[in-house]
């Protein structure tokens, strides 16, 4: 094996500078450079947790050989993981000579802009949003503006902006396009294969050269935070004040950026992100289309991954319920050893899972639902575009010929310690006619596998009801009738 190069410094272009640098603390966020080291001050500090959007910026990066610019969260993406990327704030729009540029300008004559605090975060939202799609939907629109908040000007007048873009210029011959070849040859050129080490004992940064790297440093430090896309790390930092020194950066690393189908089974590298898993899974299980679709906004979207969502544990994490119902199998990976479990016997408590210490999520291999089979997936927020959820339901229903249930397997979040499936309720189900009368009697059985707790997010009595109300739902999908869902009085009001 070839010696395996180090470097002490992580290398990007700001907008049009080429950056290196040797002094960054692991816990240090994009936004805070930007504004106290660069005196870039257009990109602001609203939540700094990654909901409002008034940090957006875009930052570009190779991907399957490719440049792609991405809407991100400035606030909670860590400095340490932007080597080989272009960062671009809203300084850096250029109209032609002293002209603003046609997002700019399209914000000012369609009056997008009162307080002016949230929009150098829209202009940054809909820039990434033109350059890929010059003359959007309506439906594109919206989405791409769901992790940017206004509380003045109201987003019918952003909208109107929205759909004017391309009245003003062409995306085509807007610079970020014109220079895209230069761009890629830059940051080609920065990745060099090289091992990314900061720092001196306990208080250092790491990104590994690729996967086998990182099991060799996860190896020599098991006790180190691995950061993929930080929409969850960068709280622990910005609200909790963790301390989560040393850092392993892992995002779009060689071995774990991958998605790929084989005999009906997509494995999905642990560093692929929502967006990049998006057109696959929407394809080919469309009932995960729409959840992805309310997984925080665009900026999460493109940071978070699917690996760190399951590695992270969440009671409450998205993805885990529906791929458990799908029967998931999960690949960790400790040196050079693997080992294959099923997704469900990961989660062992709260804050616990099945996980060695250097062991890490190399890949989650999902099967497709074969011909048939009903599968389909429920969010309950308070508010549709929430990112916190309060309870999730995934169903996945194989009925025999007679109409009798051959297989089921429902899987909650936001129901116990840890995503969680329902095997007491499957148990009753199965081998019973697909029945409202079936269906009545196995909701009963809920109390035997969860005993939800009350917090912030929705009463133990709520969830209780709306585990038993989603079954309900899917029962009345799958046969095209109307169920009774039963309402509580507590919550209703």
């Amino acid at each position: 094996m070839a010696k395996l190069r180090t470097r002490a410094e992580i290398r990007f272009i700001l907008n049009g500078e080429n950056m290196v640098l040797t002094m960054v603390a692991p816990d240090e966020t994009l936004l805070d450079w930007l504004r106290l080291k660069r005196s870039l001050r257009g990109t602001k500090e609203g939540c700094a947790e990654g909901d409002c959007g008034a940090c957006t910026v875009l930052v570009g990066r190779l991907s399957a050989g490719r440049l792609v610019y991405e809407s991100v969260n400035a606030c909670i993406r860590f400095l340490g993981s932007l080597d080989g990327t272009h960062v671009v704030t809203v300084e850096h729009l250029r109209g032609d000579g002293e002209k603003l540029h046609p997002v700019q300008q399209a914000m000012v004559d369609f009056h997008g802009s009162q307080c002016g605090f949230c929009t150098p975060g829209f202009v940054m939202s809909l820039y990434a949003l033109w350059m890929r799609s010059p003359e959007p939907s309506d439906a594109s629109i919206e989405k791409a503006l769901q992790g940017n908040l206004c509380r003045c000007t109201g987003y019918e007048a952003i909208a109107r902006a929205a759909r004017a873009i391309s009245s003003y210029g062409k995306a085509a011959k807007d610079p970020l396009a014109a220079e895209r070849k230069a761009v890629a040859a830059k940051l080609t050129a920065m990745k060099d294969g090289s091992r990314i080490e900061i720092g001196s004992g306990k208080q250092r940064l790491v990104v590994p050269a690729d996967a086998d790297d990182l099991a060799r440093v996860l190896d020599k430090e098991p006790g180190a935070t691995v950061v993929a896309g930080s929409t969850d790390v960068g709280l622990w930092v910005t609200k909790h004040m963790r301390d989560i020194a040393p850092a392993v950066f892992i995002g779009n690393l060689d071995g774990l950026s991958t998605i790929s189908e084989d005999n009906g089974i997509i494995s999905i590298g642990a560093g692929v992100t929502y967006s990049e898993a998006f057109s696959t899974l929407a394809k080919r299980i469309p009932a995960l289309g729409p959840l992805f679709d309310r997984i925080g906004g665009d900026q999460v979207r493109n940071m978070g991954t699917i690996g760190g969502n399951i590695a992270n544990g969440s009671p409450i994490g998205d993805t885990p319920p529906p791929l458990i119902a799908l029967g998931a199998q999960l690949t960790l990976r400790r040196g050079k050893k693997r080992r294959t479990i099923p997704l469900e016997d990961f989660f062992i408590a709260y804050g616990k899972q099945d996980r060695q210490p250097g062991e890490f999520v190399e890949t989650v291999h999902v099967p497709v639902p074969a011909k048939g089979t009903k599968f389909a997936v429920y969010k309950i927020t308070k508010r549709r575009d929430e990112d916190i959820t309060a309870a999730l339901g995934a169903f996945l229903l194989t009925l025999a010929g007679n109409g009798t249930v051959a297989d089921v397997r429902i899987a909650y979040g936001g129901m116990a310690a840890t995503p969680k499936r329902a095997s007491a309720v499957e148990k009753t189900l199965l081998g019973k006619p697909w029945t409202e009368a079936t269906v009545e009697a196995a909701m009963a059985e809920y109390t035997n596998d969860f005993t939800p707790l009350t917090d912030m997010r929705a009463s133990a009595e709520y969830r209780a009801l709306a585990a038993k109300n989603l079954l309900l739902r899917f029962f009345a999908e799958t046969c095209g009738t109307k169920a009774p869902i039963q309402v509580s009085r507590h919550e209703a009001a």
